[in-house]
Formats: structure tokens, C-alpha cells, sequence
């Protein structure tokens, strides 16, 4: 398998993670490694699918034509938002042969640095910021700008991959000169079939969630279902039974411009992202008491008490059938309708139960009603909860 192929679990066993039986995919360009690790360290099968790809700083060519004007016409602040891009920045213009005048341009600005990150990084090229906001907040970058007055002003902001439409707008109202410095600029995927397959899973609800560490990637993937003539498809998984996780809110903005309600950890990195995840889906899973077993339905696999057990679609939509109703007798007929792809063929229908109960590994779980149909074997004391279901 690749790393655009869900992994399950290879066979049945003790839960391994708060994520086993769970798939998630994965958007990211930049880092998608550590996340797809992350993920499956905790038990998930991972669908990854790069929405974006980053141009590569050597041929930017707009990277360059920023780096020239700022070098002939000084700056007189500098913005720097992130650490990566702006020792990217630094490095290209060595790469150029520009570093040294690009170094003294900045030594004579002052800088003003998004975060503690940032700080590091200005230093690690032996420059020294003026000022950084304890909250990394831009929003309090532009706020110290605008109290200070921006008018008749020439200030850089870097970059990194998504541009700032309102902070730039808000500062040339000021007036201010603004000059964006594009590093690490985010395009479509040249290969678009994995982001293909994903759109494709989605739309399926072949996914239990999937993540978003930027918005560019968001809006890409939109983009990409509606060239397609699925973005309708798309939003109703998003807003139905595929969870949306973003790093953080800025992220989600995208999704939550189509009405697609999304989860965000409260620290904006990947480990607490992944922990999101590993409270918000198992929550989401159904848990039954059936034939004295305590059975818990996930994504692609089936907790009977302790033990996973992979199910393949098939038998999967037909225990969700089951489920919406615990203890009711579901026909042939309606069971035939929840299979995926199937025909008029009711034969299908025990196949796939057949099937169903063997992955299980407990085939009393789900009962046989003679020339009626099927209902799962809800336990007596739990049949008051679910009569009215």
C-alpha cells in the first residue's frame, strides 16, 4: 500500500488506540508525514491526498521580483508571520545572490514578529525584531500598526502559502505602501488522482473524518469536487456524517463560508489536532448491549467488547441499517436498499450477512427472522430504551 490507500487493521484483536477502526483523511503538503503518523500511532487507517503543492522557492519568480523591489526601495517596517518562510526567504535570497543586500535592508527596518517562533528565526539570521505580540496574533500585529499610523509608510509582509487580503486592504487604506512578500506560494497538485480518490471516499462517506492544517487546502478541495460536479455531494458528507477537523479557525473558514460546521483544538498544531480527533470520534460511534456483548460500531471495523473487528462496507451498511432501529426487525427488502451497488437481487442481502457475522465473529449478535428479515439481539433490559427508536 501507498500512502494514498487506508490502512485497516490486518486482522482482528485488542483495540490498539482511540482511532482504531476510524479513517481519516489527510490534506497536507507540508508535514503530512508527521500527521499520517500521528494518526496511525493511534489506530487510524489514513487516506492521504496532498490538495496543494508548494512552488519551490529557487524558481519563484515573484519570490524574486519582491526580494529586488524591497532591496531598491527600503522598507520602512517589516512584518515576518512565520519561522519556515522566513528563513526560506533568507535562503533563496543567498541562493540569488542577493542575501547580503536583502540582510541590510532588513537590519535598517524595523521588525515586528508574528510569534516566538518567528523571533528565532529573525535572530538566527543576526537580525533583531522591535516588537511580537504574546498572543501571535496578527490581528494584534495590525492593530500596533494602525495605533502607531501607517500613512506614507512602505511595509513588508511575509508571506506564507495564503495571502491576507483583509490586513493588507486594511493597511493601504491607512496609507500605507504595501509590498507582499509570497514564500512558499501553494498551487493545485500537478498529479490531481489522489486528491481525486479522496474526493471520491468523501462523497462516499468511505471517510470518519478528515483534516485541514491550512486554508488554502480547504478551498482547494472544494474547488477541485465542484470541477467536478460533486461539490453538492461533497458539503452534505461534510455537514453530515464525515467530520471536518482544521488546525484552527482561520483554516476553517472556507468550509464554514458553505455551512460546514468544524472542530478545532485550542492550541493550533498537529499533536493537539490528532487528540481532537481521538475525543470527537469515538463519541460519535453507536455502542449497543447485544446478546450480552457490548458492541460499539466505527468507521470501518466493530468493537465486540475488546475486540476489533474489520467489516467490509457491505457488511457495514447493513449493521447500520440495523442500528438505526435496535431490536426492530429490518426487511430483506430495506436491507437491499442500504447495500451499496445493489441490485434487485435479495440474495445480495444475505451474502453480505453472511459475511457480516463471520467478521463479527459472534453470530448471535444479529438474529434471523423466518420470511420477515433481520434485527440485531438487543439485550432485554436495554429493549424500554430503544422501543420508541
Amino acid at each position: 500500500m501507498d500512502d494514498t490507500t487506508p490502512r485497516p487493521p490486518a486482522g482482528s484483536g485488542t483495540v490498539t488506540g482511540p482511532l482504531a477502526g476510524f479513517t481519516v483523511g489527510v490534506t497536507a503538503a507540508r508535514r503530512a508525514d508527521e500527521l499520517t503518523a500521528l494518526l496511525r500511532r493511534r489506530g487510524a487507517a489514513v487516506l492521504h491526498a496532498p490538495a496543494l503543492r508548494i512552488v519551490p522557492l529557487a524558481d519563484d519568480g515573484e519570490l524574486l521580483a519582491a526580494t529586488k523591489e524591497l532591496i531598491g526601495n527600503a522598507p520602512d517596517t517589516v512584518v515576518a508571520t512565520t519561522a519556515i518562510g522566513f528563513r526560506g526567504w533568507i535562503e533563496a535570497a543567498d541562493g540569488w545572490g542577493v542575501g547580503e543586500d536583502l540582510l541590510a535592508r532588513l537590519r535598517a527596518a524595523r521588525l515586528l514578529a508574528r510569534g516566538p517562533k518567528v523571533k528565532g528565526a529573525i535572530r538566527a539570521a543576526g537580525l533583531t525584531e522591535e516588537w511580537s505580540p504574546d498572543s501571535e496574533s496578527l490581528a494584534e500585529v495590525l492593530d500596533r500598526l494602525l495605533a502607531e499610523g501607517v500613512a506614507g509608510r512602505r511595509i513588508a509582509l511575509q508571506l506564507h502559502g495564503e495571502p491576507l487580503p483583509g490586513f493588507v486592504e486594511t493597511l493601504r487604506e491607512g496609507g500605507a505602501d504595501v509590498v507582499v512578500v509570497p514564500v512558499y506560494r501553494w498551487m493545485p497538485p500537478e498529479d490531481l488522482a489522489p486528491l481525486d480518490r479522496l474526493v471520491d471516499a468523501l462523497v462516499t462517506r468511505s471517510l470518519d473524518a478528515v483534516t485541514f492544517t491550512s486554508a488554502p487546502a480547504a478551498a482547494s478541495l472544494l474547488s477541485r469536487a465542484g470541477e467536478r460536479g460533486l461539490l453538492p455531494e461533497l458539503l452534505d458528507a461534510l455537514r453530515g456524517e464525515v467530520l471536518a477537523a482544521c488546525v484552527g479557525p482561520v483554516t476553517a473558514l472556507p468550509l464554514q463560508a458553505h455551512g460546514i460546521e468544524t472542530v478545532q483544538p485550542e492550541r493550533f498544531r498537529l499533536g493537539p489536532l490528532v487528540q481532537q480527533l481521538c475525543q470527537e470520534l469515538p463519541a460519535r460511534a453507536r455502542t449497543l448491549p447485544l446478546a450480552g456483548r457490548r458492541v460499539e460500531i466505527r468507521g470501518h471495523a466493530v468493537l465486540v467488547d475488546e475486540d476489533l473487528r474489520p467489516v467490509p462496507p457491505a457488511g457495514m451498511a447493513l449493521l447500520r441499517a440495523l442500528a438505526r432501529r435496535p431490536g426492530w426487525v429490518v426487511a430483506r427488502a430495506e436491507l437491499l436498499r442500504a447495500l451499496p451497488g445493489a441490485g434487485r437481487d435479495e440474495h445480495a442481502v444475505e451474502t453480505a450477512m453472511a459475511r457480516l457475522r463471520s467478521a463479527l465473529g459472534t453470530p448471535k449478535l444479529i438474529q434471523t427472522v423466518v420470511k420477515r428479515g433481520y434485527r440485531l439481539a438487543l439485550d432485554p433490559a436495554a429493549d424500554a430504551k430503544y422501543a420508541d427508536a
